[in-house]
């Protein structure tokens, strides 16, 4: 195996000077580099990756926690993740919580022991902020709260709520099914704003401004979406009602409970719901006979591949999934260089968490399909006020 011994021998230089070529610390002349360079290229040397990084104290791996990469959301995220850092010379190690049956401590304590330069926290966590601010090492958290002092990226959960349920209206909508996880993740965190003066609870948040007080309670900002929807029908008097799917990776639910919405509530006329749930709501619709969108309109929220695999495109509230992923990795690498330059290049600044906690929020979009119905207003909404509505026969 050739060595930098070899190498040295080779350019008629000193095995210092190749370490300095090599590691690419230290001033060496253009003329020495220049020989030391032909030399590896002459003998096919090949610099031991392990030994360098362990020389500048890294490791130029990262770390991703999710839930599970079983989910269409958290495996398209992953990919683009893993190709954002692998163009900038990271490699990626993958941390599926619920997939591994164990949670992120141990990666956590990875990183503590500098066996990765840094980590994006993207799963569930019950650690309080204390914990994760105490590791004083690289972290950026995606759709997470996690300490005042560690960067937040997410997409804007309230304007997509708002979104999808105003494009509901707009289409005459009288009942919405709506469909998420547990709802316990969170309706214990708004019993103060949803509690009136008589001292009971109605099940709504009083008005929009009360999704600004659940930051300091949760490390979950998505919750913001479903608040935000419930409340922008409220304010047009559609009735909505709640169904739950226990477990985001289990694909049986989303199964079961598409065929509960439509046993449940047979008046309803909209469903909403994560990608797979939809999907199975359009394939349910479509096996009872039900005529989407003329009778049934059905809008996914996330808008993975899945959406396209349902027999109809379905509607979709997006998350920009390539500006989040460049957000994120370049938030990350900005972390692991100890600088702030450059971040939030590709998202827009808001503060939504707790107290001060600054979080970049990257926009919603729609992509539309085939199980909604298209309005001038909905176009409007979409295309602006001076747009013309496309002419159908």
């Amino acid at each position: 195996m050739v060595g930098m011994r070899d190498v040295a021998r080779k350019a008629g230089v000193s095995l210092s000077t190749v370490s300095l070529v090599v590691n690419g610390n230290g001033y060496v002349s253009a003329e020495m580099r220049e020989k030391v360079q032909a030399a590896m290229k002459t003998l096919n040397y090949v610099p031991n990756e392990l030994a360098r990084n362990l020389y500048h104290d890294r490791t130029n791996v990262v770390g991703a926690i999710v839930p599970t990469i079983r989910h269409p959301f958290f495996a398209t995220l992953v990919a683009g993740l893993q190709g954002q850092l692998f163009e900038a010379g990271y490699r990626t190690i993958i941390c599926s919580t619920a997939d591994m049956g164990s949670g992120e401590d141990r990666y956590v304590d990875m990183l503590r022991r500098h066996m990765m330069d840094g980590m994006i926290m993207m799963g569930h966590t019950t650690h309080p902020a204390d914990y994760w601010t105490s590791i004083q090492r690289p972290i950026v958290a995606f759709d997470r709260y996690l300490g005042a002092s560690i960067p937040s990226i997410g997409s804007d959960h309230e304007q997509g709520g708002e979104l999808a349920a105003t494009m509901f209206a707009l289409t005459g909508v009288r009942h919405v099914v709506e469909i998420g996880g547990p709802r316990s993740q969170y309706n214990d965190l708004l019993s103060s704003a949803m509690t009136g003066a008589d001292g009971h609870s109605d099940g709504h948040a009083t008005s929009i401004t009360d999704l600004d007080g659940i930051g300091g309670n949760t490390t979950f900002p998505p919750i913001r979406y479903h608040l935000a929807f419930e409340r922008t029908l409220d304010l047009a008097g559609i009735r909505w009602d709640y169904l739950e799917v226990q477990d985001v990776a289990d694909f049986s639910e989303f199964e079961a409970v598409a065929r509960t919405a439509f046993e449940r509530f047979p008046e309803a006329d909209a469903i909403v719901a994560p990608d797979m749930a939809a999907a199975f709501c359009v394939q349910e619709a479509l096996r009872r006979g039900v005529r989407v969108p003329d009778h049934m309109q059905i809008m996914a929220y996330d808008g993975t591949y899945v959406t396209d695999l349902a027999g109809m495109r379905i509607t979709s509230i997006l998350q920009d999934f390539e500006t989040i992923t460049d957000t994120v990795a370049r938030r990350m690498i900005t972390e692991m260089h100890g600088s702030d330059e450059g971040s939030g290049e590709t998202a827009d600044a808001d503060v939504h968490g707790p107290a001060g906690m600054v979080a970049d929020l990257v926009p919603m979009q729609v992509k539309l399909g085939e199980t909604t119905r298209m309005t001038d207003a909905v176009h409007q909404l979409l295309f602006g006020p001076d747009s013309v509505p496309a002419q159908t026969d």
